[in-house]
């Protein structure tokens, strides 16, 4: 567990499903300055910042080779790096094929799967979301395909040319991969996410569960000291959440 006590008058901040370079990367671009003028106002009282996954439509590191673009974001999480703050990135279904660029060229460490943190000796369980709880088995065979170290290393064969522009055609038209058409509330009984965190909760205290990929901001009471939060997506709602002192806030970019 990652223990973060924010000093005085600073704050964590939470962000996730930006899909930078969907539905291509013109329509994208002004997504990125958006996120990028938040990093950029965000970084004068953060203690630390959270992405939680998809900040990109699709992701692949080849060993010598990654994906054109996103010079912005990549340089404004450079500069915050750089400034001494701390970035926690967690792996989407959309960049699931994210390997070491992060940790080795912003000394950002990457996760996998969902992880705890103690933020003002309260519990937090962060991830992104995807696969998690009943349901969607649609998905979590997908998955597995995906993340099998024999597929990955044929698609690496593939011209980085092809292979890109492969993938970012699945990632858009595949509504199982890129998904935001549902994004509708389903009930708390049917959220798979909701379900999970119950679950959790009968094994171990949380105080807040904190996830993305749902596309809606969320904000359910599980118990009387256990919140769930989805924090929505920077395609419609431009979501974010910020913790200061005991408070956790779900916000609107303006």
């Amino acid at each position: 567990m990652i223990k973060i006590t924010t000093s005085k008058n600073k704050k964590v901040y939470f962000a996730s499903d930006q899909h930078l370079g969907a539905p291509t990367a013109e329509a994208s671009f002004p997504r990125e300055k958006k996120f990028v003028a938040w990093l950029d106002t965000i970084k004068k009282d953060a203690e630390a910042i959270f992405i939680l996954g998809d900040l990109f439509d699709f992701w692949f590191e080849y060993k010598t080779v990654v994906p054109k673009g996103f010079v912005r974001v990549l340089g404004k999480l450079a500069e915050i790096r750089d400034a001494g703050i701390p970035v926690y990135f967690f792996v989407g279904n959309h960049d699931l094929w994210m390997h070491d660029y992060f940790e080795k060229e912003l000394n950002i460490p990457v996760y996998h799967a969902p992880k705890e943190f103690l933020i003002n000796n309260k519990k937090f369980l962060i991830g992104h979301g995807d696969g998690l709880g009943p349901g969607d088995k649609g998905y979590k065979r997908m998955k597995k395909v995906f993340t099998f170290p024999l597929f990955k290393w044929m698609f690496r064969w593939l011209h980085p040319d092809i292979g890109v522009r492969l993938g970012q055609y699945m990632s858009v038209k595949n509504k199982m991969i890129s998904g935001d058409e549902d994004a509708k509330f389903l009930g708390e009984e049917n959220e798979w996410l909701v379900q999970y965190c119950k679950k959790k909760l009968t094994e171990k205290h949380y105080d807040y569960f904190v996830f993305g990929h749902r596309h809606l901001p969320l904000e359910i009471k599980l118990q009387e000291n256990s919140i769930y939060i989805n924090l929505g997506d920077w395609i419609h709602y431009y979501t974010y959440g910020v913790f200061s002192e005991h408070t956790f806030l779900l916000l609107k970019d303006e």
